[in-house]
């Protein structure tokens, strides 16, 4: 697992066009909604809402999805 990340820690993750960056924003522990999508993040099971460096777009991103730069 991916060591704990916090907010304004620079982050890459694979996309189908490559590699993206950007910056964490919070960690999610409830479940939440981002653009009428459910995010499922527990406690137990967080998920870091990120933000696209390129195109500026917020997306839920699992912990182990994501490598701090």
């Amino acid at each position: 697992m991916t060591k704990t990340l916090k907010k304004g820690d620079k982050v890459e993750w694979g996309t189908s066009q490559g590699k993206t960056q950007g910056t964490v924003e919070k960690k999610l522990t409830s479940e939440t909604h981002i653009k009428k999508h459910k995010v499922a993040a527990t406690k137990d099971d967080p998920q870091y809402l990120v933000k696209s460096d390129k195109t500026g777009a917020k997306a839920a991103h699992k912990p182990e999805e994501l490598k701090k730069k």
